[in-house]
């Protein structure tokens, strides 16, 4: 956006702001509560534990069939791709984010935009896939995001003027920032995206008033952490798990942002796949890769940890989030955290201490690993490697690639799941399929893509690739299925109402039965949805909010999948829909 356009939207913004008097703060007990308070959605989640859970019921199971659009709004331009944001609800105003680092202000009733903010991105940024934004956070008189040169802004929530914009890393060496930002006690907590590009993953607090770092925790062994501008403690013990120089960029991006426990004070953020992918340059379990970290959030202390899937060689990643739920089985109540990975096991943790509880699958097919042992470790496929390139090319061949699956987007990728207290079931948006893939010599270089590795994704069925599931975190038991033809790329809402939200790329927003899987009501958007469905209580009334456009890493990376989809349109929008009076 122009400077001109910027200053007639803060123009008008500042007018609003004028007539319709100062802003309400947003306070840390206020987000502490977000899931107990239906008239807003402050937090990415619909909540500090993530279960994307609501008390709402006047939309429900014998009503969904009336829920009817109340309007949409247009992101406009040609900057479309992607749209993976969840929106933000506080007193009758949407904050919602869109593809390359833009932000909007619309009111809730209406439909109306207060202001709009486009961030000014540099040329050269590297996003590895797609130009996408999930999120906001709110606290105080601000609202904070972060952006695709990894910078992380702070607007104020009435006119959208910047109040302050930080550098968090160097966009050049292929930083960049996609995640909601985690408020708590002040902090604005963030992770970083860029693994494919031999980063170094790390989960950092900022201060929310005047955006000075706080503290600065990587999660790969042999770095220093940081707590006030001054070097802390080293994260785990340099060459324990990583042989010479190889942790130097060793990847672990942390890109998909966090939940945490108030009554621990612990953040709970997943870590990306190790870099190279080629495993052969880096071996040893390569920590703390592709697993859930627990952090304290005074210090930036790792407190725990647990390491999905040790050594990965086919980008499973780990960085998927970590629900908090209150688990009862055999007559205790665990404080426990359920866990979606890529690598097509469903993990329950206890949350406190990181122990292993369980680990079952997800999906139908599963070729890297037989299971799960008793300690949490898989039981690895050791014929189901990716090759070394130095070994495939001593016999005379270019490459020798094995099938594995999931394929590395993941029996389920950044897509969050949910968890309903009404059945005490999870729901999740799974993938089914595999790929080709095989290893490459690869050396670091800053700034490129730092992969050692080809593939080629393929779906496992004819019929379908994606699958909603109903999980029982007790036993891993799948209770039901709703199977789509495309791969799910949605978030999951869950609603006292009995119903389950999400989108679907031909689309549709749609509703299940908790119970059931039966879809009760769908609405197609025109464009393929790969965001979060939120709802809230505005005048007595339930609403259902999504943004809906095409794009995200599939399209990019599917191999196979992506000629499957390659006819969806892109757009760029966010749909509100409630009951007809």
């Amino acid at each position: 956006m122009s400077n001109s356009r910027n200053y007639i939207f803060g123009l008008s913004a500042l007018l609003l702001a004028s007539v319709s008097g100062p802003a309400l703060a947003v306070t840390d007990e206020d987000l502490v509560k977000d899931h107990e308070t239906p008239g807003d959605v402050l937090t990415y989640g619909l909540g500090y534990s993530g279960q994307r859970y609501s008390t709402l019921d006047a939309i429900n199971k014998d009503n969904i069939k009336s829920l009817v659009p109340a309007w949409s709004f247009s992101f406009g331009g040609e900057k479309q791709r992607g749209q993976e944001s969840q929106p933000l609800i506080e007193d009758g105003v949407m904050y919602v984010t869109g593809s390359y680092s833009r932000m909007w202000a619309i009111d809730t009733a209406t439909g109306e935009e207060l202001w709009q903010y486009d961030a000014r991105l540099p040329e050269g940024i590297l996003p590895c896939c797609d130009v996408v934004n999930r999120g906001a956070a709110i606290y105080g008189d601000k609202v904070y995001f972060g952006t695709l040169d990894a910078k992380l802004v702070a607007l104020d929530k009435k006119t959208g003027k910047t109040v302050w914009r930080k550098t968090m890393a160097d966009y050049k060496a292929g930083y960049s920032y996609t995640a909601a930002p985690l408020i708590v006690d002040g902090k604005v907590i963030v992770g970083n995206s860029g693994g494919e590009f031999g980063i170094v993953g790390a989960i950092a607090a900022y201060d929310a008033e005047t955006g000075d770092e706080v503290w600065y925790r990587p999660v790969i062994e042999g770095h220093m952490g940081r707590m006030n501008g001054e070097e802390s403690t080293m994260t785990g013990e340099k060459n324990a798990s990583w042989p010479g120089d190889m942790w130097t960029w060793g990847g672990g991006a942390t890109w998909l942002g966090g939940t945490y426990d108030p009554e621990l004070g612990l953040a709970y953020f997943g870590t990306g796949n190790p870099a190279p992918w080629n495993s052969h340059l880096r071996p040893g379990d390569n920590l703390y890769t592709a697993s859930t970290v627990a952090i304290d959030v005074e210090t930036g202390e790792i407190k725990w940890h647990y390491q999905t899937t040790p050594h990965d060689g086919w980008d499973y990643d780990g960085v998927n989030e970590l629900v908090n739920f209150e688990m009862e089985k055999d007559g205790q109540t665990i404080k426990a955290g359920a866990k979606a990975d890529r690598n097509g096991f469903f993990y329950v943790l206890n949350r406190e201490n990181g122990e292993f509880i369980s680990g079952t699958p997800f999906v139908n097919e599963i070729t890297w690993a037989s299971g799960i042992d008793e300690t949490g470790r898989p039981v690895y496929n050791e014929d189901n490697y990716p090759k070394d390139p130095t070994v495939v090319a001593e016999s005379g061949l270019e490459r020798d690639p094995v099938f594995a699956a999931p394929s590395f987007l993941g029996g389920k990728n950044w897509m969050p799941i949910a968890y309903s207290q009404n059945t005490s079931l999870f729901y999740v948006p799974s993938n089914e399929w595999g790929m080709d893939i095989w290893n490459e010599p690869i050396t670091y270089k800053k700034g490129a893509a730092y992969l050692g590795a080809g593939f080629n994704i393929k779906p496992l069925n004819d019929d379908y690739i994606g699958a909603l599931r109903a999980i029982d975190p007790t036993t891993g038991e799948i209770k039901f299925e709703v199977k789509n033809e495309a791969p799910l790329w949605s978030g999951v809402l869950t609603t006292a109402g009995g119903l389950v939200f999400y989108g679907t790329p031909e689309g549709y927003l749609q509703a299940i039965d908790d119970a059931t899987g039966e879809i009760l009501w769908k609405f197609n958007t025109g464009t393929g949805i790969v965001a979060s469905p939120v709802t809230w209580e505005q005048d007595g009334e339930q609403w259902i909010a999504i943004t809906a456009g095409w794009g995200g890493a599939v399209p990019l990376w599917g191999g196979d999948v992506a000629a499957i989809v390659k006819d969806f349109n892109q757009g760029g929008s966010v749909w509100a829909f409630k009951l007809p009076k």
